[in-house]
């Protein structure tokens, strides 16, 4: 089942490679994130894509989160979390060349665990990709769900940081 306007986030904990160390050249180890208590007490806009370095999520999807980073802020958001059905490594060096650092954290799902507890899993294993999720954004408050986009078929659009700073007002 997806999930819908007042329902409380699934619990699921995420991944997270923050940073680089310098001395070893290589990125830091991925630390789990509880998506549970990254919420509680706080208004989080979570968008999830297919996958890092894709085509729409690179030119499009990430750089309209930085890019509208201050302005959400402004409507209340404190936090901006990106996530896909990657490894923590390869999400933190998408951040990288994405200029997220301060602006949006890039979590991993790399089981698809909490994509499948969402119930946004895509089956793109035809394509070799494997379970992937769908092109989503939710605004959450204090771990309720205030706000879902799912992306259809077609251009992709809904779940673009343009709509959620238009449905916050």
């Amino acid at each position: 089942m997806t999930i819908k306007i007042g329902d409380n986030l699934p619990a699921a904990t995420l991944t997270e490679s923050a940073g680089q160390d310098e001395a070893k050249n290589c990125p830091m180890p991925p630390m789990p994130v509880d998506i549970a208590a990254l919420a509680a007490g706080k208004k989080i806009v979570i968008f999830g894509l297919p996958g890092a370095f894709t085509p729409t999520c690179s030119a499009q999807h990430v750089p309209g989160y930085v890019k509208n980073f201050d302005a959400l802020k402004a409507k209340g958001v404190d936090e901006i979390v990106c996530m896909a059905v990657n490894d923590g490594f390869v999400m933190g060096a998408w951040g990288q060349t994405q200029n997220v650092a301060g602006k949006v954290r890039m979590l991993a799902d790399g089981s698809a665990a909490f994509t499948k507890a969402l119930g946004l899993e895509l089956d793109l294993t035809a394509k070799g990709m494997g379970v992937r999720c769908q092109r989503f954004s939710l605004f959450v408050d204090n771990g309720v769900v205030k706000q879902v986009n799912v992306e259809g078929v077609g251009p992709a659009n809904c779940s673009f940081a343009e709509n959620m700073l238009a449905q916050l007002g």
